[in-house]
């Protein structure tokens, strides 16, 4: 069974883990400022954000951690009626505020659809690796 990276529990990924990266709560000067740079509807800016900041906070992970999380989300892509503009809603309670909330991403199922693209080819080496174990071994 695949272990949580710093807990000796199961490993159940959230899609929330993907956009964790844009969670400026308390750092609105540094990452958000750096965020706010980009337009998360303009195409190359949103690549930017995918590469330099979601894949980058994401390497932490193993290689077969981050294939849960991609095969994870190419399930919630799947499903037709999945409310992928949840996933921008700041939670205060939790201290989590997004850099951008679900009212400013146009396209949150389009924005998701580009992080599964963009995460298969730049972990397209790591993500075929794990998908020639077998996930029991883990």
């Amino acid at each position: 069974m695949l272990k949580s990276p710093f807990r000796d529990t199961p490993f159940t990924p959230k899609l929330s883990y993907i956009l964790a990266a844009l969670s400026i709560y308390d750092l609105e000067e540094t990452k958000g400022e750096a965020l706010w740079k980009h337009d998360p509807n303009n195409t190359e800016d949103r690549e930017k954000i995918i590469t330099d900041f979601i894949l980058k906070e994401l390497m932490y992970l193993s290689y077969r951690h981050r294939h849960v999380l991609i095969s994870m989300l190419k399930s919630a892509l799947t499903t037709q009626d999945f409310d992928f503009a949840k996933e921008f809603e700041s939670d205060h309670d939790k201290y989590e505020t997004m850099a951008w909330d679900e009212t400013e991403i146009d396209d949150p199922r389009g924005f998701f659809a580009d992080i599964y693209r963009i995460a298969n080819e730049v972990w397209k080496d790591d993500l075929q690796k794990a998908s020639q174990e077998d996930p029991s071994t883990w």
